[in-house]
């Protein structure tokens, strides 16, 4: 048999002007609101935009009661929203992703070692959290049954490529490459190393400080060989 395996503000300024004796010349102050553009971060810090508007000077004979002069407004139409992303950390601070801010689906990868078995899977996790937050590392991988992570086999994890954070915006993505050694030969298959292919409906994939997650593939089972597999960091572009 051969192993199929499918996967898958608004910135507002207020403008005060007073007025002082009639004879005395009238200095007006200006003052700008914080504009909240983006959302509070877990440390409590929030990204604003500072302006403000300055009212003209009152000109001679004008009433003691001066005039306000309102800001211009902007001929530019209001932004589309931006869609949920994710990226590499760069500045600011955000928590850790804990673990319920994660779901995790996987989906057999389009570019994999030849052979019969899944021979790698993606795997991507999504912030379903209101707050940014921030995934980091190589995972751990391990095989398990449907429905009973906490009776698995630990995978023998070969770690490439550099890690580094990758801030995730409530409803982004972010994603790990998991790739197997490969099931070879139709019906039962074989593997090169002599050992038998084994099977496993689940993987549970562990990201440090973001807990740990069970996978299944949408078809079928994970079909390796030697329980190693090689995993990348944390990535905010989607692998092939």
């Amino acid at each position: 048999m051969r192993y199929v395996n499918g996967m898958r503000g608004s910135a507002m300024a207020v403008v005060v002007a007073s007025a002082a004796l009639a004879v005395a010349g009238c200095q007006p102050g200006a003052g700008g609101a914080d504009t909240g553009a983006g959302g509070v971060t877990p440390s409590g810090a929030i990204s604003s935009t500072a302006s403000s508007s300055t009212p003209g000077t009152p000109k001679p004979g004008s009433s003691a009661s001066g005039s306000t002069t309102p800001s211009a407004p902007g001929s530019s139409s209001p932004a589309a929203s931006a869609p949920p992303s994710s990226a590499p950390a760069s500045g600011g601070s955000a928590a850790t992703c804990s673990a319920g801010s994660l779901t995790a689906t996987a989906r057999q990868a389009a570019v994999r070692p030849a052979g019969t078995g899944t021979g790698a899977a993606v795997v991507e996790f999504t912030n379903v959290s209101g707050r940014t937050c921030v995934l980091d590392g190589h995972p751990t991988v391990a095989g398990a049954g449907n429905g009973s992570p906490e009776m698995n086999v630990p995978l023998t994890v070969k770690p490439t490529g550099a890690a580094a954070p990758v801030k995730v915006a409530p409803g982004g993505k972010a994603w790990v490459k998991l790739t197997f050694v490969q099931v070879q030969g139709e019906a039962d298959g074989y593997c090169v190393s002599g050992s038998a292919p084994v099977l496993y409906p689940t993987m549970v994939v562990r990201l440090p400080g973001s807990g740990a997650h069970q996978v299944a593939l949408d078809d079928g089972q994970f079909a390796e060989c030697d329980d190693t597999v090689t995993v990348t960091a944390v990535s905010a572009v989607m692998p092939s």
